[in-house]
């Protein structure tokens, strides 16, 4: 199908789907709602679980991940590594639209389970739940690039977010402090500049923007390691 065709294609399968023509500025359909929801929920119980692991320092049992042991632990995961997840896939979805690109958030079935099993059978989350798709006629390689910039960049901002919870002694403590890392940690992982991952697109459109970010992303690092001391 010629790209032109393909184009129209996907604005009309858009236009017909979208929730709220309201939402001129991020536009989105209940299929991706839906998507962000599942993933949401899955990649959260899948954490939850190698939380468990932790606590537990053993493998838990069936009963443990399907019963009230797993509730708070879930909730837990359900307000850092699901929210953090799903702002970094809508920064690079709210930056590809500015751009005139389609671009919506589909899951991998197949990957959310598959980190969930992984997180119970070996206490390690192997977390690939899906992907912001993004169709535009004309991006170029800086939109491309910055487009990637805006996953980290997200995280980072979260991170920050995060930090005045740190000093709660109780449940918003240990929200903030797993915030913080999470956030890190994604940014971090996100912009090694290999394969499919945010770091390599930036690195093509400048590496003058790749190594200020990765510079900005170890300063709130130890900024933060600071403040768990």
């Amino acid at each position: 199908m010629p790209q032109e065709n393909l184009w129209s294609q996907i604005e009309y399968t858009h236009d017909n789907t979208v929730r709220s023509k309201k939402m001129a500025l991020f536009n989105t359909s209940s299929t991706e709602l839906k998507h962000l929801f599942l993933s949401w929920l899955a990649i959260s119980y899948a954490f939850a679980i190698m939380l468990a692991w932790m606590e537990l320092d053993r493998k838990p049992t069936g009963a443990e991940i399907a019963g009230p042991f797993i509730t708070e632990l879930f909730m837990i995961s359900l307000f850092t590594v699901g929210i953090s997840f799903i702002i970094h896939e809508m920064g690079h979805k709210f930056i590809a639209q500015q751009y005139g690109a389609w671009a919506e958030f589909r899951m991998s079935t197949g990957m959310l389970m598959l980190a969930i099993y992984m997180a119970w059978q070996i206490g390690i989350l192997f977390a690939a739940p899906g992907a912001v798709q993004i169709f535009g006629p004309h991006i170029s390689k800086s939109q491309y690039g910055k487009i990637a910039a805006s996953g980290p960049v997200m995280n980072l901002f979260l991170a920050v977010v995060f930090m005045p919870l740190v000093g709660d002694p109780g449940f918003l403590g240990e929200v903030g402090r797993l915030g913080v890392m999470i956030n890190l940690l994604l940014a971090g992982f996100n912009m090694l500049p290999v394969s499919v991952l945010d770091g390599r697109k930036v690195l093509a459109w400048s590496p003058v923007a790749y190594i200020a970010l990765f510079l900005l992303i170890i300063m709130v690092g130890l900024f933060s390691a600071a403040m768990f001391v």
